[in-house]
């Protein structure tokens, strides 16, 4: 199966419309930074299949799915997508999404 794939830019071009972010990274990571409206997981609930916290995504709209540099976020994307959910993946994880900004000369952060 293959996984779509989004880069920082077209990602950062799609924010106004407030995309379904799931972050799959551990709390502390996650309070430390994460994107805009984005929504955490812990990569454990959905390697494990816990109905209870897959139940809390949505089935009709795109969710784009992340992590540190994509490895974790590809895996649960892949499982996610298994089980029918429409994933989207982010290409280079948060580290990607950060150098974006950067480069682009705006502020990490944002």
């Amino acid at each position: 199966m293959v996984i779509k794939k989004i880069t920082p830019r077209e990602l950062e071009g799609r924010m106004k419309g407030k995309p379904f972010v799931l972050d799959v990274r551990a709390a502390d990571k996650f309070a430390e930074y994460h994107l805009e409206n984005s929504h955490n997981l812990h990569k454990t609930a959905i390697f494990e299949e816990k109905d209870s916290a897959l139940a809390s995504l949505p089935k009709d709209k795109e969710i784009i799915v992340t992590c540190t540099t994509g490895n974790s976020a590809a895996k649960c994307a892949a499982i996610l997508a298994d089980k029918n959910y429409n994933v989207t993946l982010l290409e280079g994880g948060i580290t990607a999404w950060k150098e974006y900004l950067r480069e682009k000369g705006g502020n990490e952060h944002e």
